[in-house]
């Protein structure tokens, strides 16, 4: 017997990371020694006290059983307490906060949680590539906004088409960004709240990245704006903030009908999270934060290392205020993917190209701040011997 895939899977755009990996992996094997700065992934462990904290938690029974459908209430707790210390936003942690196996799955199931096939979605380009995913199984008609260098890597609200905006009922946003590195202002937001009840659109923040800000200047939250629960929810993510990408841990914050949207469907899907990971969470988030401005200030290292040796070779960057990526210029005569391409075949040296993020990523590689500075600086010495700029 055959088990064709369904219409929707088979409409699933191709996975960019997937393929991305398979090409370095086989440069690897060939026996070269590639570094990979392509990848998002932290390269530093968890901070031993939230791995203790996981240890001392999977040893009490009590974490052995189904956790709770909509998350253990103490979790919830410490994620809106998290909230109002870190940001001043005050959440109810019952109506207002959704427990999540990982960001991504929320950012994923939202679309078909709150629309219906054939409704408008504007997504960033460019963007997260995983974003298109919910776009394709919920069935949806997607329209996207440019994020120009020009304009900081912000959308320019009076340049979107009033009609696709009217039509849209849903719209993403992702600062501090992947992949860019660009950051949000409170004016922007405070802008993105207006724009969002002039259109009747409901916002999707997307906060990865918000612990991870440069040059004395700490990212903001789109729930710090006034009014912004009443039209969106953000997304925070432990992967980055404290290292947990393979935790599998995150929440919603705002919209207490987007968050009910959220339970719901996770209602159907999830048992929620493994209450030993949620108890870890708890001791992140009621933490010091430590360990978490550790980090950030490891990037802004790694950062201005590798912006001092692109500048050495005349390698144009877009200098991040955030996350830990950089944006490079590609240069003239190669599309993304043939200078990625051939920084991997001729230097072993292995970058994202962002056109895998939307066609306004054309014309630039993605690195990520994931590797030494030693290493950062001596990956760009060897694109610097290739006399391309």
């Amino acid at each position: 017997m055959e088990f064709p895939e369904s219409e929707i899977l088979q409409h699933l755009p191709k996975q960019f990371f997937a393929s991305l990996v398979q090409r370095v992996n086989a440069k690897i094997a060939s026996g070269a020694d590639v570094i990979n700065v392509g990848q998002g992934n932290p390269d530093q462990p968890t901070p031993d006290f939230i791995v203790q904290a996981l240890a001392q938690a999977a040893q009490d029974p009590a974490t052995h059983k189904y956790a709770q459908f909509r998350g253990q209430p103490a979790f919830k707790q410490a994620c809106a307490d998290f909230y109002e210390r870190e940001y001043g936003v005050k959440l109810d942690p019952e109506k207002e906060i959704a427990v999540l196996g990982g960001s991504k799955i929320g950012l994923v199931e939202l679309p078909f949680a709150l629309m219906n096939p054939g409704d408008t979605i504007l997504m960033p380009d460019p963007g997260y590539p995983d974003y298109f995913s919910g776009v394709a199984l919920a069935q949806v008609k997607l329209a996207t906004y440019p994020l120009l260098e020009a304009n900081d890597f912000l959308p320019d609200y009076a340049k979107i088409d009033p009609a696709v905006a009217q039509a849209a009922k849903l719209m993403y946003l992702n600062y501090p960004n992947n992949p860019t590195g660009a950051v949000a202002t409170p004016e922007f937001y405070d802008e993105t709240v207006a724009y969002a009840r002039q259109h009747q659109i409901g916002i999707v923040s997307d906060f990865a990245y918000g612990a991870i800000g440069f040059d004395g200047k700490r990212p903001v939250s789109f729930l710090q704006s006034a009014g912004a629960k009443d039209v969106g929810v953000e997304f925070y993510s432990f992967s980055k903030t404290y290292n947990m990408a393979g935790w599998r841990l995150g929440f919603a914050a705002g919209n207490a009908d987007m968050i009910e949207a959220i339970n719901l469907i996770q209602d159907h899907l999830f048992v929620s999270v493994f209450p030993a990971i949620q108890r870890a969470g708890m001791a992140a988030l009621q933490s010091d934060q430590a360990a978490a401005h550790e980090i950030s200030a490891r990037y802004e290292a790694r950062r201005d290392a590798l912006l001092a040796a692109a500048a050495k070779i005349n390698w144009p960057a877009y200098k991040p205020g955030g996350a830990f990526y950089a944006l490079m210029k590609v240069p003239a005569g190669y599309t993304s993917e043939q200078f990625a391409d051939l920084l991997l075949d001729k230097a072993s040296v292995a970058v994202a190209p962002c056109n895998g993020f939307g066609p306004h990523g054309e014309g630039y590689v993605r690195i990520g701040l994931l590797v030494s500075k030693d290493r950062l600086v001596e990956a760009v010495q060897r694109v610097g011997e290739l006399n391309l700029f």
